[in-house]
């Protein structure tokens, strides 16, 4: 378990609200668009007392009972306080508003996020700007290095390099900016107090006590990852981030739902060329040669895309 010194809640927010924030990002398992739109309508307070009450939404996929119980909201504050974090809510001055806005449009439960809970020394903003940098699991030697390269140069430079904390491409994204002394995000699909992968707690542990950030949709001792997770943490990884970058994914790889993403939300879609033998680059020269992303080789690329 992970203790760190972390900026503090936003104390103008009254506990009842961060609480009604709280039970609704529980009760929804993810993004709700039927949630969102109840809140809206309602006032947040007001919609979670509604669906606590038993009050049926025509869309709203929710939780187990146990979730629903009024009491569950609180439990969980208190255990993310207890570890060191913090439930960041839209009525926070930390929330990022300006970035998550772009979701307004998105179709079915593609929405903003109700709340996020986050473990770390850093900030959803950033005073330069964060970029996504993803790719591949099963990464090759050539893709790590070329990743390590661009998330150390963007990082050194005073940009905020988001990803996934799994495997391959995300952990040599990681791993670069700590090298350099950067801030990295690892938007886990899992919750904030368990690695995931569970071979990743050293360095879930170094982002989170290095001026970075763990950040889940999902409240602490709860989650189980799954593929409907993950998918979800694609258009949250594409939110958070000025650009998204895809080092290395297969003709099929989930990476490349990622570029997908930036696309829709009108911010640059970034893929990194590999060796033509290469299969583990073949997704990215697919979305390159489809003109689904631009072609960079850099630091220098990526910044001028955004530019």
């Amino acid at each position: 378990m992970v203790f760190v010194s972390v900026p503090s809640v936003d104390s103008a927010i009254s506990d009842s609200r961060r609480e009604a924030w709280a039970f609704l990002s529980v009760v929804s398992d993810g993004p709700s668009a039927a949630l969102v739109a109840l809140v809206e309508e309602l006032g947040v307070e007001e919609a979670a007392a509604a669906v606590r009450d038993g009050v049926s939404v025509e869309g709203l996929p929710l939780g187990s009972e146990d979730l629903r119980r009024g009491d569950r909201a609180a439990q969980f504050l208190e255990a993310t306080e207890h570890l060191g974090g913090r439930f960041v809510t839209p009525d926070d001055a930390e929330w990022p508003r300006e970035r998550f806005s772009a979701l307004a449009g998105a179709d079915g439960d593609d929405v903003s996020p109700l709340g996020l809970w986050v473990l770390g020394t850093g900030s959803l903003h950033s005073d330069r700007g964060m970029i996504a940098i993803a790719g591949s699991r099963a990464s090759t030697a050539y893709g790590e290095h070329v990743t390590s390269e661009i998330a150390g140069d963007l990082s050194a430079t005073g940009w905020t390099v988001v990803s996934t904390g799994s495997f391959g491409i995300a952990s040599a994204a990681h791993r670069a900016a700590l090298a350099v002394g950067g801030a990295t995000i690892a938007v886990t699909a899992a919750s904030i107090d368990r690695a995931h992968p569970a071979t990743h707690e050293r360095m879930f542990r170094d982002i989170s006590e290095h001026g970075g950030l763990v950040v889940s949709e999902y409240p602490p001792t709860h989650s189980v990852p799954s593929r409907h997770r993950s998918l979800a943490l694609n258009r949250l990884i594409a939110a958070l981030s000025q650009a998204s970058v895809v080092v290395e994914t297969g003709w099929r790889g989930g990476s490349r739902d990622i570029l997908t993403w930036a696309s829709k939300l009108g911010r640059p879609a970034l893929a990194v060329p590999g060796p033509v033998t290469s299969a583990a680059s073949e997704g990215c020269h697919r979305a390159i040669r489809e003109g689904h992303a631009a072609l960079v080789t850099n630091s220098a690329d990526v910044v001028a895309a955004i530019a």
